[in-house]
């Protein structure tokens, strides 16, 4: 025979894989956004006369941009972004800064937070919040031994997550500010911070945050409208009270898809910041246990993998993969918590199921990038695998080979 069929087949080296239970999760709660914002934001739409499909339609273009997008971030190797980590960074203020030149920043609501690009507008902050994450990521990576040892080693993190949370509350955008500072310090934690020094850094922070919030009145009748809100039910608590009856009225199994009454002109921003409400209302307890499983499963797995890539000398990919599993699941924690009644009103999207353009696209970014850690990590798993086999692959080999020379001796 020419071929010898019983030889082993050698691979040319470790081969990565993106991680299943992580691409259901994130699947999963992409397709619930797609059936929750058609018919969360039907009556939306009717009422400003401008179609019942339009922000469904919007929506499903927004996630198509957002899925190219997360398709070019899982091919990209996580090396590049680790070396233009500065890159990332400076633009990152730049666009924080950018909304406040005339002609380029719009101002909506008193607020100074999106970009004019004339066919539509983008919001930086939802750049930002990724650019955050591999930026401290490479921080972690390139002075690891001054983060776990010694104080100042976490100055700079936490000056850069305080930088944009500076320009933020100049926006205002409260919210998104409140989250980066969570992350950065739960990111500086996990890459092995003693907790006294984060303390020692993060009091001034938690502070400063308090006064800002104590310093505009509107942010403080959130703070403490959420306490009580039906001492003014239809000012300071109206969203918090439609949306506890959108949630009551959903009981065990809910309404029924399409069915729900408080979407219909009673619950502010039904499709956008209160659509859990309507996934409530409309599915009961059994909806809300199952998008939060769906995000637990996306945050714990994409936790567990960073931790593992940590393990295997992949901290790059470590710190990316719990950055932005914590960035999302921080994110929807708070927004089940406002809808809930738990949280102040924030303004925070549910990630990956709200309406929105810059907030589904950049999600999507995020989510890519994070399956491209998954990607790195396993295939580092496959490496130490193949490694750990090879020695006993090469005994089988070398007597196959020494054979032939011992047949021709004893002949």
């Amino acid at each position: 025979m020419l071929f010898d069929t019983t030889q082993a087949k050698r691979r040319q080296g470790p081969r990565g894989s993106f991680d299943m239970l992580l691409v259901i999760a994130l699947v999963g709660l992409a397709c619930v956004g797609v059936v929750m914002v058609a018919s969360s934001s039907i009556a939306v739409a009717e009422s400003q006369h401008i179609g019942a499909f339009y922000f469904l339609k919007r929506h499903l273009l927004f996630l198509t941009l957002g899925v190219v997008l997360a398709s070019f971030a899982m091919r990209t190797e996580l090396k590049l972004l680790e070396k233009h980590a500065y890159l990332l960074f400076g633009g990152a203020v730049v666009l924080l800064l950018l909304v406040f030149v005339p002609g380029v920043g719009m101002r909506l609501n008193g607020a100074h937070r999106w970009l004019n690009f004339r066919i539509t507008s983008f919001q930086p902050v939802e750049a930002v919040k990724l650019i955050l994450v591999i930026y401290t990521a490479s921080y972690l990576v390139r002075h690891r031994e001054s983060v776990e040892t010694s104080f100042w080693g976490l100055f700079k993190p936490i000056m850069v997550a305080g930088m944009f949370v500076v320009l933020l509350l100049a926006q205002p955008d409260f919210g998104s500010a409140t989250l980066m500072i969570a992350v950065t310090i739960g990111m500086i934690w996990m890459g092995g911070a003693k907790p006294v020094y984060l303390g020692g850094m993060g009091l001034p922070v938690v502070a400063l945050l308090w006064f800002v919030a104590k310093f505009e009145p509107y942010r403080m009748r959130r703070l403490t409208s959420f306490v009580d809100p039906w001492a003014d039910p239809f000012n300071d608590g109206f969203q918090l009270t439609q949306s506890l009856m959108a949630i009551g009225r959903g009981e065990w199994t809910g309404v029924g898809l399409g069915s729900s009454v408080l979407k219909l002109s009673y619950l502010p921003e039904a499709h956008t910041d209160f659509i859990f409400a309507v996934i409530s209302e409309e599915f009961g307890l059994a909806g809300i246990l199952f998008v939060m499983g769906l995000f637990g499963l996306a945050v714990g797995r994409g936790l567990y993998l960073g931790v593992k890539g940590m393990e295997l000398g992949q901290r790059f990919a470590g710190y990316v993969a719990c950055g932005i599993s914590l960035m999302i699941g921080l994110q929807a924690m708070v927004s089940i918590g406002v809808n809930l009644g738990a949280l102040p009103t924030k303004g925070l999207t549910l990630p990956l199921i709200s309406y929105g353009g810059s907030s589904i696209v950049l999600t999507c970014a995020m989510a890519g990038v994070l399956l491209r850690t998954t990607y790195e990590i396993n295939r580092a798993i496959d490496a130490r695998q193949m490694a750990a086999r090879m020695p006993a692959n090469a005994v089988p080999d070398a007597n196959a080979a020494a054979a032939p020379a011992r047949e021709a001796v004893t002949a």
